[in-house]
């Protein structure tokens, strides 16, 4: 059965949304490991040097959230249509 051209075009945007999520996940995961490592640099931040250490922590689980949510929609993309 062929797909009409604006279900090709919803699975189209639906494929680009993905990556901008995924781009998103990717984004937030740089900004909390460059903070982090900033603020256990500064030497002005000793007192919330624990923060630092819990942010550099969360950017990779970020990133594999991200990296796992969009292979998800991907396979389900592919798998539906």
């Amino acid at each position: 059965m062929e797909l009409k051209l604006s279900d090709q075009l919803a699975i189209e945007r639906t494929r680009l949304a993905n990556e901008r999520t995924f781009l998103a996940y990717f984004r937030s995961a740089i900004v909390f490991l460059s903070s982090g490592f900033a603020i256990i640099k500064l030497e002005v931040l000793n007192e919330i040097e624990w923060i630092g250490y819990i942010l550099i922590a969360i950017g990779p689980i970020l990133l594999l959230i991200g990296l796992f949510r969009f292979m998800y929609v991907k396979r389900s993309i592919k798998k539906f249509y």
